[in-house]
């Protein structure tokens, strides 16, 4: 290990250092200032005679007088089945005041890339207890859906959420399953105010004993939050495919992570992309969402749910932009549903789980789920269609269908939509009350269900019958 006295420049998070042999990208680096604090960080550069260094605890009180030392192997994450139940910082170091960490192993957090033909495809259910989300827009084991937010709406709250409530079906419970689900927590850039919101949560419901939860303060270096989601999905890799749990991974809030990538980039001075983020963001973002996956011959999965702010609420920002491209749909929350007080606030029209229709149906959900969703889908959207008309000529010129179709409308936010952060709806719960609102309607409306399905699960109001005489 060689030491080094030669800082030439010290530029935001980066220290520039003149070096006199090869430094490996990635290389791990001790920086020891002279009052004898020691602070790590990662080389960005290397080039012939010069690195760049990026700090992870900030550059305040490094000076040219400060002693540089490589460390000759990249950043690993220290992993064990021991973690399940402890709080960490950014970098993985435990917080919660609990023992030192004894490592299994120590792996790489770049990770490695699943080979893909050895990736098993997507298909089995996981509950979330939200029905917007269960009975809607379907997670499966293996998929990365991301929830796209804004500024000021309750996500945190929904995460909360599902990393309370997530779970394998009751099926699967029944053979002992339930005790191999597990779920990665990683926070950055987050407020005090949050993390203390978010430990208060999980130890309030226990949800602490099969999670893993890594928090990056808002006060804390940003570079930290480059490695945060790293450290996170190393661990969640470790439990999923060295010892067979099924993970969940949730990471809030992805805006915070591009934005520390945006400051690294401006302090190297590298020509910016789209909106002065850097061309790579691209490249960045898929490294981590593509570690999502089912691996053959492995029993565990990794699940992604990356939650991130939409700035301005614009879905084309280069954020949620290239977000959507990468993964297989997405969660929308509205900022209307969330002033009307519907929690959670999620729109369901352009919302999307590309992946849904492999994980439900019989054997994995019910066999009704697809065409339900369909109907309840058409419905809704033909009620926020006539919501535009209403404002034009008013409901006393609609007909006695539209306005039916304008009452579903707003059952199904009150009702289906809306059920408050503390509620937990099994997925039969979810399609039973899907089928309830649905028998607002005449069955000659139900057009996108099966004849079979309406026999064994339809029950007629009598509005509805009282419609169809009247028709007939």
């Amino acid at each position: 290990m060689k030491e080094y006295q030669t800082i030439t420049e010290v530029s935001g998070p980066l220290v520039y250092v003149e070096t006199d042999e090869p430094i490996g990208y990635d290389e791990i680096v001790e920086i020891e200032t002279p009052d004898g604090e020691v602070k790590r960080g990662q080389v960005l550069e290397s080039s012939q005679g010069f690195v760049a260094i990026q700090v992870f605890e900030g550059t305040e009180g490094i000076g040219q007088d400060a002693s540089v030392r490589f460390l000759g192997e990249t950043l690993k994450m220290p992993v064990t089945e021991d973690l399940l139940g402890r709080v960490l910082d950014g970098s993985g170091n435990p917080i919660d005041g609990g023992p030192d960490i004894v490592p299994d192993e120590r792996l790489d957090i770049v990770g490695e890339a699943i080979n893909p033909h050895a990736r098993e495809y997507p298909e089995e259910f996981i509950q979330t207890g939200v029905s917007a989300i269960d009975g809607m827009n379907t997670l499966v084991r293996g998929q990365k859906l991301p929830i796209f937010s804004g500024s000021g709406l309750p996500h945190s709250d929904l995460a909360l959420q599902i990393a309370r409530q997530a779970s394998v079906p009751e099926e699967e419970e029944a053979e002992g399953e339930d005790s191999e689900f597990a779920v990665v927590f990683g926070a950055m850039g987050i407020t005090a105010e949050e993390a203390n919101e978010f430990m208060e949560d999980f130890e309030r419901t226990g949800a602490l004993e099969r999670s893993v939860v890594f928090m990056n303060l808002a006060d804390d270096p940003a570079v930290e939050r480059t490695v945060t989601p790293r450290m996170a999905l190393t661990t969640a890799e470790y439990l999923a495919f060295e010892k067979d749990y099924h993970v969940l991974v949730i990471l809030t809030d992805m805006t915070n992570y591009c934005e520390a990538l945006r400051e690294i980039g401006a302090a190297r001075e590298e020509v910016p992309g789209r909106r002065g983020y850097p061309g790579y963001m691209y490249t960045d973002l898929a490294q981590l969402y593509e570690r999502a996956g089912r691996i053959e011959g492995r029993e565990g999965s990794v699940t992604q749910i990356p939650i991130l702010t939409m700035p301005g609420d614009d879905d084309t920002h280069p954020i949620p932009d290239l977000t959507g491209y990468i993964t297989e749909g997405q969660i929308m929350m509205n900022r209307d549903l969330n002033s009307q007080g519907v929690t959670p606030p999620v729109n369901v029209l352009p919302s999307l789980s590309r992946l849904m229709d492999d994980g439900i149906g019989e054997g994995l959900t019910r066999d009704d789920h697809g065409d339900v969703s369909d109907q309840l889908y058409a419905a809704y959207a033909e009620g926020e269609e006539l919501r535009d008309l209403v404002n034009i000529v008013g409901r006393e010129a609609l007909s006695e269908r539209d306005n039916r179709y304008l009452d579903f409308a707003d059952r199904f936010e009150e009702e289906f939509v809306d059920q408050g952060f503390r509620t937990s709806r099994s997925i039969d719960e979810t399609l039973d009350l899907g089928w309830e609102l649905l028998s607002m309607f005449p069955k000659a409306e139900l057009n996108r269900v099966d004849e079979d399905l309406i026999e064994e699960y339809y029950v007629e109001d009598a509005a509805s019958e009282e419609e169809a005489a009247a028709a007939d």
